[in-house]
């Protein structure tokens, strides 16, 4: 399984994904869902992939093609990420078509998180789904996941707001991931993070291994935060009653 998150907030954007890749229980492998592509002074973008391996590992495989044979079309010529979103799901769509042909009675369908900035252009994120059409954050919705989200959802749904600080913006994405690795054994490090500042042109990038320490006690002051809020909340027989 995968959980990836991108965040859009006034101060910029973050892309968050884990390296867990089952193909069975007794076949765990670690792959990096993330893929940089930028060209310094003029575009930094960010893919998370999630889906069937052999899918997204083919449309990223075009992707560098296309920039490297210097194609009209590609992530180094598009004009926005609207384009490049565009772009991913039309490779997106004729990869799960190909292996489709060859044997249908196995999914191939893949999803991807696209997003950073062109010049020109404010910063942006889209979600790309299996079918090749896409979706953009909103100011209600400043984030997008793909693969497993359901864990992850809560802390971005009470934390998040464009006016949200960047460094914020981060940890809310690390503890995201943190809840879902806790409930989800499929999803685990390394953990990958990268984070953009609006308008600076570059892309920072940082991986947390499993046996990284910061990541260890992100964990454990999580976990003893949320015990302590809990033991606080008012117990059931002090909450009003109504009469029946």
């Amino acid at each position: 399984m995968t959980y990836c998150v991108a965040i859009k907030v006034d101060a910029g954007l973050i892309f968050c994904s884990d390296s867990r890749t089952n193909a069975g229980v007794d076949q765990v492998s670690t792959y990096s869902k993330m893929y940089h592509f930028g060209i310094e002074g003029d575009r930094q973008i960010v893919i998370n992939s999630a889906g069937n391996l052999a899918t997204t590992q083919s449309v990223i495989a075009k992707i560098r093609k296309d920039i490297k044979d210097g194609a009209d079309i590609s992530l180094a010529t598009v004009d926005s990420i609207h384009d490049a979103a565009d772009y991913v799901g039309e490779i997106s769509v004729a990869i799960q078509e190909k292996h489709a042909q060859h044997n249908s009675n196995v999914s191939f369908e893949a999803s991807f998180l696209l997003g950073g900035q062109i010049t020109g252009e404010n910063p942006a994120v889209m979600m790309i789904y299996p079918q090749g059409n896409h979706i953009t954050t909103s100011k209600q919705t400043p984030y997008l996941q793909i693969g497993e989200s359901k864990y992850g959802k809560p802390i971005l749904d009470r934390i998040l707001k464009p006016e949200t600080g960047l460094d914020t913006a981060g940890l809310c994405a690390l503890v995201s991931m943190d809840s879902t690795m806790k409930s989800n054994l499929t999803v685990g490090p390394p953990i990958e993070l990268a984070t953009y500042a609006t308008n600076s042109g570059v892309m920072q990038h940082n991986l947390f291994e499993a046996d990284n320490e910061y990541l260890r006690e992100l964990t454990r002051y999580w976990d003893r935060l949320i015990v302590e809020a809990f033991l606080q909340l008012p117990p059931v027989n002090c909450l009003p009653k109504k009469d029946v």
